[in-house]
């Protein structure tokens, strides 16, 4: 994938970031589309790690915006929790290149499939999540013990970062008494923040593929808007479990070989 793309290649990459953009905005897990098709194009396990997490940050800028109003009145949890967020997204960025090549791609069979089970447990974690935050807990957490864990999970955000929206929602909501809809605007700010933090990172330490970031990022915009539009049509639990199927699949082929 060095030089000139091949315009199979760029279809392919498109078609697959276009895919992420819409399985995002509808029901989450798009890195399981776009990683192993890039890996399939001959790029090598880190650089399409890498240039995944590149390319789809503006698909969190687009949400984070999007759930703007219910971040309001809370501006001393994002405080806290931001900084948190960036320090953990720069250190799975590090740990991520410090592993090299041969250890992430032994590792990713595993992370793919940890990915999948999560995106399959969505719907009866936020079952089990929204049961809990309905509850009034008389005596509220202190705000500083969901730091840690939101850094712990923002480490493997920046390592690699499918399913980091379920383990961020779920970390919030156990570690904190509010709604799921906010909590749900806190997840996606620091899904941006963990993205971008690492990908400033990779562009100053790691190769970036631009070619393929630059079509991914267009692609996944325009998907991302598609999907928008076809939330309230499609339900997410068929979209989820063809990719959560997807996923599955992947992680058995990359353990074959």
């Amino acid at each position: 994938m060095r030089g000139v793309m091949p315009w199979l290649h760029m279809l392919a990459i498109a078609a697959a970031a276009f895919g992420a953009g819409v399985v995002n905005a509808v029901a989450g897990g798009g890195t399981l589309i776009t990683f192993p098709v890039l890996t399939a194009l001959g790029l090598p396990a880190v650089v399409a790690n890498v240039t995944n997490t590149v390319a789809l940050c503006p698909g969190y800028v687009g949400g984070t915006w999007a759930q703007r109003a219910d971040l309001a009145g809370q501006g001393a949890r994002l405080r806290l929790l931001l900084p948190a967020g960036a320090i953990g997204g720069v250190v799975g960025g590090w740990l991520l290149l410090q592993s090299g090549e041969r250890v992430f791609r032994s590792l990713v069979p595993f992370l793919i499939l940890g990915a999948s089970l999560l995106l399959a447990a969505q719907d009866p974690l936020r079952r089990f999540l929204q049961a809990r935050t309905a509850r009034h807990v008389a005596a509220r957490r202190a705000l500083v013990t969901a730091a840690l864990p939101v850094g712990v999970a923002a480490i493997y955000g920046g390592y690699f970062g499918a399913g980091l929206g379920v383990i961020m929602l779920a970390v919030l909501s156990l570690t904190l008494d509010d709604t799921l809809t906010r909590l749900n605007a806190v997840k996606q700010a620091l899904s941006l923040v963990i993205n971008v933090t690492a990908s400033v990172f990779f562009v100053a330490k790691a190769e970036v593929s631009w070619t393929t970031a630059g079509l991914m990022a267009l692609a996944a915009l325009a998907g991302g808007v598609v999907g928008g539009r076809l939330a309230g049509r499609v339900r997410p639990q068929v979209l989820r479990g063809a990719v959560v199927a997807t996923g599955l699949v992947v992680s058995v082929v990359y353990l074959v070989r």
